[in-house]
């Protein structure tokens, strides 16, 4: 007897198909070659060469990780002292959706309140300012680096002059500045974005370059811009179980992303299909409960109309709202197809007219 096929989720999230066809392309083509582990390899190096020239930062480290929450875990835990914790916005990633992987490496997330996803410079100077006049702070867990995401939790971006005035906090308290960039082609590619990959290398300590969620079967390129931040980061890496022996998996997939613009390409398609999406929304009646610039589009939505989305298979649950709505989160990638954008704006339209 033969069983129905279940169709995979649509516009639930960035990850649920597998890699670009590029990527794969590349992948299969190097398979077959016998090369050095641990990323001591062609295909790491001229990724990290070409991560180095769209950064325009010549001397800096980059490191190939396995996905998004071993590289926030690891690279913290080697930003910061044995004292210290990280700021975050009380919505960050790092503080709701990592089942406390910061936490677990043994520094404490010390969280902000954030407009939209977004904490600011004078949000972070406020918290250090009453931290430090607290008679007894040396009792206290220290602040020592501060935690953002480009584009945030809610699909929001820092402005240049945002992260500008950050820096300024930062520095002013001594505190390092840390960007997960999990979904950072998305970011990039969004119309209203100004902050570009030589802006994040000059005015952050370390980020991310996100490939998970932004076209490879796996992998995140870490990135710190001024060598020898961290010494011995490839020890640490060790420890924390964080190193891949073929090494060269990561290095062949990000090497393609940064041939011929494809990483530019996969965030400009994710933003055209976004943008798609909310034309139809809005003229279906949707309003966003957050204006997101970049892939992630938030309605709220009444309890029936989600059961509607979850019974085709579209969307993604985020929250259950005071009134007994439901706020539904739609993410788009590079492997959204019309198609998809069609069924959800359909499904929608059909739980209106009932």
């Amino acid at each position: 007897m033969k069983t129905k096929e279940k169709r995979g989720p649509v516009l639930s999230t960035d990850y649920t198909e597998g890699a670009h066809p590029a990527v794969m392309r590349a992948l299969i083509s190097s398979n077959s070659e016998s090369v050095p582990g641990y990323g001591h390899d062609a295909y790491c190096e001229t990724a990290a060469a070409r991560i180095r020239r769209v950064c325009r930062a010549p001397k800096a480290e980059v490191y190939f990780l396995v996905g998004g929450t071993q590289t926030n875990a690891l690279a913290l835990d080697s930003l910061l002292k044995p004292y210290e914790g990280v700021l975050s916005a009380e919505s960050g990633h790092i503080a709701n959706h990592e089942s406390g992987a910061v936490e677990f490496t043994g520094h404490k997330v010390l969280t902000l309140p954030a407009e939209n996803g977004k904490i600011t410079g004078e949000s972070i100077r406020n918290w250090c300012r009453r931290f430090y006049a607290d008679e007894s702070y040396e009792h206290m867990v220290f602040p020592g680096v501060v935690y953002l995401s480009q584009p945030t939790e809610f699909g929001t971006l820092y402005s240049l002059e945002e992260l500008t005035r950050i820096r300024e906090a930062a520095d002013e308290f001594g505190l390092r500045i840390y960007v997960d960039g999990a979904r950072l082609a998305y970011a990039l590619a969004a119309p209203e974005n100004d902050v570009t990959l030589p802006d994040l290398a000059r005015l952050c300590d370390a980020f991310y370059i996100g490939g998970t969620k932004c076209g490879t079967l796996f992998g995140e390129a870490l990135v710190f811009p001024k060598p020898g931040l961290v010494p011995h980061f490839i020890t640490l890496e060790k420890q924390h179980g964080a190193m891949l022996a073929k090494g060269r998996l990561l290095g062949v997939q990000f090497g393609r992303l940064f041939t011929r613009d494809l990483y530019g390409q996969i965030g400009r398609h994710a933003i055209a299909m976004a943008a798609r999406l909310r034309e139809g929304l809005k003229a279906s009646g949707f309003e966003e409960a957050v204006s997101s610039p970049t892939n992630q589009i938030f309605v709220k939505v009444p309890a029936e109309t989600y059961r509607r989305l979850q019974e085709a298979n579209v969307g993604g649950f985020w929250s259950y709202e005071p009134d007994g709505s439901v706020l539904v989160r739609f993410v788009t990638s590079w492997a959204t197809r019309p198609e998809a954008v069609e069924t959800a704006l359909s499904v929608l339209k059909e739980s209106q007219d009932v």
